[in-house]
């Protein structure tokens, strides 16, 4: 089977528990590439949990606000998909195809794709389906895996599910095969892949002028009064965003010639103050985010992006890339990004641009400020030549349909 083949394809995500704008696009940027590339998909989710409902900030107990948000989607961006999806709450109502619709695909599906592995997986699926498990978190899930190797520690369990029910493994760690990365391959042969952005909804806004209040801009937790998370893994710990994030607080007060705003999702009073002392414009994630437009229209309207990326990612010496990143970058608009070693992957330099220390990232951004219109540009030709279905997901499609079961099953016995 080529990779140019038609194929029954399902991708498992998590719109539904979390229907938000940023959400949407990293899990259905996979269902329309999919598409676009002429194959067979439906979207399919059943996460065993609440549903969030952003318009009261609390979740919701019948599902309907994340299945509107859901039909929505596709009715704007993909009319032809608007019945190609299975929305299943808590195990019980479904939403969508019906149940003996979406059965009836599942036995004939090529692939499933659990993007973030973050759905239970149909139990109807055949012999003969490729069960992809896409690791978008790394670090957590090499990290809880080998855990698991371990015999020790209260998450095994759900990585038992991971190791166990799939049998081929993505992982955003495009550096995990080099010596220099620290993340365990527990017995798994990783496939490596990137985030990928699908180029028409955004590239719209290409040619768009720059506001004259254009800031660059990121969506991010951050909370600086709670304790930063903490991973511990061959006597060295790992931290969430807040630890990175402090390296770099006074950049506003070193860079002033273009305003840098941070959309949180959180109303931390005294966060919030300190940002705002350090010279930081704050957004509420919610209003950014409450809807797929939003998300879009927020990030078109942004002079780029800057943003640094968890500890864990950085420290680990991953090679992880934002999905966000990928929209700012298919919409035309350069991006400033802390580097986890992706920039052996994706070229630094024009339109993208890492950075590991607070002169690198001012440097960065002093470029894009000498001809701001041909950096994005070249932002958008980023995002055509290292981050569309083409390049990312047809070879990701040939290698699954290749792979042979992983050797994790060796590891654990």
């Amino acid at each position: 089977m080529t990779p140019h083949s038609k194929l029954r394809i399902i991708v498992g995500g998590m719109v539904g528990q979390f229907p938000l704008g940023g959400v949407a696009w990293d899990y259905f940027h996979y269902v329309l590439a999919f598409h676009e590339l002429g194959h067979d998909v439906l979207y399919h989710e059943d996460t065993n949990t609440w549903p969030y409902n952003p318009s009261i900030r609390e979740p919701s107990s019948d599902g309907l606000y994340a299945a509107q948000f859901i039909q929505s989607f596709f009715e704007r961006y993909a009319p032809e998909l608007s019945d190609k999806w299975h929305y299943k709450l808590l195990g019980d109502k479904s939403f969508g195809m019906s149940d003996e619709a979406f059965a009836e695909f599942a036995q004939t599906a090529d692939i499933y794709l659990n993007v973030s592995g973050c759905c239970t997986l149909p139990t109807n699926l055949s012999d003969q389906c490729k069960r992809v498990f896409l690791d978008s978190d790394p670090g957590y899930n090499q990290f809880g895996l080998q855990e698991l190797l371990d015999s020790e520690g209260p998450q095994a369990p759900r990585y038992m599910e991971v190791a166990e029910l799939h049998n081929v493994h993505l992982t955003y760690a495009e550096n995990i095969h080099n010596q220099d990365c620290r993340l365990p391959k527990c017995g798994i042969d990783w496939i490596t892949t990137r985030p990928i952005a699908t180029l028409q909804p955004w590239s719209k806004s290409l040619e768009h002028p720059i506001p004259a209040d254009a800031a660059y801009t990121t969506v991010m937790t951050l909370d600086l009064e709670k304790t930063p998370k903490r991973l511990h893994y061959d006597g060295v710990d790992y931290f969430d965003k807040r630890v990175e994030f402090e390296k770099f607080i006074d950049l506003p007060l070193r860079y002033s010639s273009t305003q840098l705003k941070l959309a949180i999702g959180n109303n931390n009073d005294t966060t919030h103050a300190a940002l705002e002392h350090h010279g930081w414009g704050i957004i509420d994630a919610h209003h950014a985010s409450i809807t797929p437009e939003t998300y879009l229209d927020f990030i078109s309207s942004s002079y780029g992006e800057w943003s640094i990326a968890k500890n864990v990612y950085v420290q680990s010496r991953s090679g992880w890339f934002s999905c966000r990143t990928c929209c700012y970058l298919a919409a035309g608009r350069p991006a400033v990004v802390q580097d986890t070693t992706w920039s052996r992957f994706v070229p630094s330099g024009s339109g993208l641009f890492a950075f590991t220390t607070m002169d690198e990232a001012i440097a960065a951004m002093e470029t894009i400020e000498r001809d701001p219109m041909r950096q994005r540009r070249l932002a958008y030709e980023i995002a055509r030549e290292y981050l569309s279905p083409d390049k990312v997901i047809a070879p990701m499609i040939d290698d699954i349909m290749r792979s042979d079961s992983n050797k994790i099953a060796d590891s654990l016995s």
